[in-house]
């Protein structure tokens, strides 16, 4: 809704990961070298920790895009929630094989003589699994004896495990000690630091504008404290401030915009009449995901409209002209039947 208010080409703050706008700290650009190191030496397994939002995925994706497409053969495997059975059929569908045999013995003939053809090729097979905290120890250990389909001295398949910090407590079980004790790279994402927040606005603003980030220096101290440096709710809390200042008709994104954008996505505590809580406390981590939703009863109740999208909408308001005309004048008239 923004976009043409700031004169921005594409919305800088999206939740989708963009390979394009990486922002890379000391800390990433580590972890990317270390990726490529792991995958063209053949080291078989390594291990990308970060928290929720920290920009694994956007990181992976990156990786992979930049790899020649000549050289490596990928299978991506984003939800691991799944069985065995049905793990070794999606990597082996997302490998490009275009029939799966029900025979556990046959698929990994087939797997093995795919590894083969593609080594021989000078090609490099590479497994990587997001989310991999979610795995259980049984589809690891999985995993794990796929990577003993080698030749002397040269692993056939390297195999990329990506996860919240969940996934170290995971690997150091001790019936996963024989996986553990394979991982050659294990690297690591950090949060931003608050200087480096204010760096990652601003790069991500000028890959979609001409102009300077509209954000004042409160607003950025603002954004840092709310964010813990986690990039994707930097994002997030971008977005929301934007809309606001654009239903205000505010060229400038101040630290108001900031904190009220963060009570609409439940970082910050309401203010309460009864209790005077504070309103510019941040929710630790076990209150933010209930915030607004429970009771003591254990009933559920409606999330609040956000301030943002309303004011958005009055700002959309006009004489004998609703929002919904507004809306299906916008659209194509095929789409409204016209």
């Amino acid at each position: 809704m923004y976009r043409e208010y700031f004169d921005l080409t594409s919305n800088p703050f999206s939740m989708t990961p963009q390979p394009s706008m990486v922002y890379m700290t000391p800390g990433h650009r580590e972890a990317l070298a270390g990726l490529a190191y792991a995958v063209f030496e053949k080291k078989g397994f390594v291990v990308l920790v970060g928290e929720a939002g920290t920009g694994k995925s956007t990181l992976l994706a990156r990786t992979l895009h930049h790899m020649l497409t000549n050289r490596v053969v990928s299978s991506v495997i984003l939800n691991p929630t799944l069985n065995e059975s049905e793990f070794l059929e999606l990597m082996m569908l997302d490998f490009g094989f275009p029939t799966v045999p029900e025979s556990k013995a046959q698929r990994l003939i087939m797997f093995q003589e795919f590894l083969i053809k593609t080594n021989r090729a000078g090609k490099i097979a590479v497994l990587v699994v997001d989310e991999a905290h979610k795995m259980t120890p049984a589809v690891l250990e999985e995993v794990r004896l796929l990577s003993n389909l080698e030749l002397p001295g040269e692993k056939l398949l390297q195999i990329v495990l990506a996860g919240q910090p969940e996934l170290v407590t995971l690997l150091n079980r001790p019936d996963l000690r024989q996986l553990s004790q394979r991982i050659s790279v294990r690297l690591r994402i950090d949060r931003l630091t608050e200087s480096e927040i204010e760096h990652y606005v601003t790069f991500r603003w000028t890959r979609n504008s001409f102009s300077a980030p509209p954000f004042t220096a409160d607003s950025y101290a603002s954004i840092a404290r709310f964010s813990h440096g986690i990039p994707r709710l930097v994002n997030a809390i971008c977005d929301n401030a934007l809309t606001l200042a654009f239903a205000e008709k505010s060229r400038t994104v101040e630290s108001r915009h900031i904190e009220e954008a963060c009570r609409d996505l439940w970082l910050v505590d309401r203010p309460s009449e009864a209790d005077g809580t504070n309103a510019h406390a941040p929710l630790n981590g076990a209150t933010a995901g209930r915030a607004g939703m429970n009771d003591n009863s254990g009933a559920i109740h409606p999330a609040p409209v956000p301030v943002a999208g309303l004011r958005v909408l009055e700002s959309y308001r006009e004489p004998r002209r609703s929002f919904w005309s507004w809306v299906t004048r916008s659209r194509p008239a095929q789409e409204r039947g016209t």
